[in-house]
Order: structure tokens, then sequence, then C-alpha cells
């Protein structure tokens, strides 16, 4: 169980987010909420993601502090989450 498990709702999901610096999601709701708080989220994607991602980029234009890595092709997690592991280095060098 993760801390986000133990709440019942998004009023207390939206309370722990907010004590966080960022989020690292797939396409839930979790990453939905943190893009509409203005957080820092960081999104994996499947190679033919959910409509809402567009087909292609970085950006969405839904939530402006959204970070979208998706799969360079079907199955492959290992250069999603590379460019993931690459962007969150990065991002902590950078504080």
């Amino acid at each position: 169980m993760t801390p986000l498990d133990a709440h019942s709702d998004f009023a207390q999901t939206a309370a722990m987010i907010d004590g966080l610096d960022a989020v690292v999601s797939v396409d839930t709701s979790i990453a939905h909420l943190a893009g509409a708080l203005g957080k820092p989220v960081f999104v994996l994607l499947p190679y033919a993601p959910d409509w809402r991602w567009g087909i292609a980029g970085e950006r969405t234009p839904w939530y402006p502090t959204v970070r979208l890595f998706r799969q360079p092709a079907i199955g492959d997690w290992g250069g999603a989450v590379e460019a993931l592991r690459a962007a969150l280095r990065e991002s902590v060098s950078e504080v």
C-alpha cells in the first residue's frame, strides 16, 4: 500500500500531492490531479496513448507542468524509463 492508497477522496489525495516536489506516474487520475494542481508531473505513456495526451511530443495543452515520456516503440518501456531517468537527473541538478 502506498500513502496515496490510504486516502479515500481527491481532496485528501490533493493535500498529499501538495506536499510533494513532483509526481512520477503512468496515465492515472493521480497524474491528472497533480497536473491540475500545477505540480511538476512526469508521465510515462504507452506507444499508443489515450487521446488526451495526443500522439506526439513531450507537452500537453491540458497541463503546462506535465512532461510526457512516450514508449519509442510498442513494448519499449526501457526507452521511456531511460528518458524519464535523464529528465529526473536534470531536474534534481537544477535544484
